[in-house]
C-alpha cells in the first residue's frame, strides 16, 4: 500500500470490504429481515387501523431503520482486528480517516441502500401516503450514512473489547437522536402537506458535518483502542 496512490488505496479497500460482505452474506441479510420483520408484525402489536399506522409509519420506519444499523455495526472492523489488517491501516503512509472512510463506505453500500431500497415498500404496508414517500427517500439517503459515520467511532472505540456491542450501543444512540427526530418529523410533515425544506437541510448539514469529522474521529479512536 506505501507505494499506492491515495485514491488506489481508497479503492482497494473499499473493494476488499464489499468482497468480504458479499462471502459473508448471512450477516448482511441479517439486519434487512429485522428490519422487514419489525415493521411487518408492527400493524399486529399495535393496530391495523390504517390511520394509527399512517401516522405512526415515520417513527417505525426509521426506529426500524436504525436498530438494523445497529446490528451490523459490530462487523465493520471485527474481522481486520481478528487477522491484524486493521494494524497495518494503522501503520499505512496515507491518512487513516481517508482508509477509514472507505470501509465506512462500504459498510453503508451492504447496509443503508438496501434499507434504502426497502423502504418505500415497507411504507406502503404502512398505508404511508404516497407524496411523504420521497421524503421518506431523501431522509433514509442523508440519514443512513451519517448512521454509519457515527457508529464507526464507537465500533473503533470499542474494538479491543469481547462483547462491545451493547456498549457501541449506549455510546451512539444518544448521537443519533437528532437524526431520528428530523428525519421522522419531515416525513410527518410531508404526509401532512407541511413544507420539509427545513428538516432536510438540517439533515444534509449533519451529513456534511459527519463526512467531515468523523473519519477522524474514527482514526483517533482505533490508534487509542490498538495502543
Amino acid at each position: 500500500m506505501s507505494e499506492t496512490s491515495l485514491s488506489t488505496a481508497f479503492y482497494t479497500i473499499l473493494k476488499r470490504d464489499l468482497t468480504l460482505a458479499y462471502r459473508t452474506r448471512a450477516e448482511i441479510v441479517n439486519p434487512l429481515l429485522f428490519f422487514i420483520i419489525v415493521i411487518s408484525l408492527f400493524p399486529l402489536a399495535v393496530s391495523p387501523d390504517p390511520k394509527v399506522l399512517q401516522q405512526l409509519a415515520p417513527g417505525v420506519i426509521w426506529v426500524a431503520a436504525l436498530l438494523a444499523t445497529l446490528l451490523s455495526l459490530d462487523s465493520l472492523f471485527r474481522s481486520d482486528f481478528d487477522d491484524g489488517a486493521l494494524d497495518q491501516l494503522l501503520l499505512s503512509i496515507h491518512p487513516t480517516s481517508v482508509l477509514v472512510l472507505a470501509k465506512v463506505l462500504a459498510h453503508w453500500l451492504v447496509t443503508g441502500i438496501p434499507l434504502l431500497l426497502l423502504s418505500p415498500l415497507l411504507a406502503v404496508l404502512l398505508y404511508l401516503p404516497s407524496e411523504a414517500t420521497g421524503t421518506l427517500f431523501a431522509t433514509l439517503a442523508l440519514g443512513s450514512p451519517i448512521l454509519s459515520l457515527i457508529g464507526a467511532i464507537g465500533v473503533a472505540l470499542t474494538i479491543g473489547l469481547r462483547r462491545g456491542g451493547v456498549l457501541v450501543s449506549l455510546l451512539v444512540l444518544p448521537l443519533y437522536i437528532p437524526v431520528l427526530i428530523f428525519a421522522a418529523n419531515a416525513v410527518s410533515n410531508a404526509a401532512a402537506g407541511v413544507m420539509v425544506a427545513g428538516q432536510l437541510y438540517f439533515l444534509g448539514a449533519l451529513l456534511a458535518l459527519s463526512l467531515t469529522l468523523a473519519p477522524l474521529a474514527t482514526a483517533a479512536a482505533l490508534r487509542i483502542s490498538l495502543r
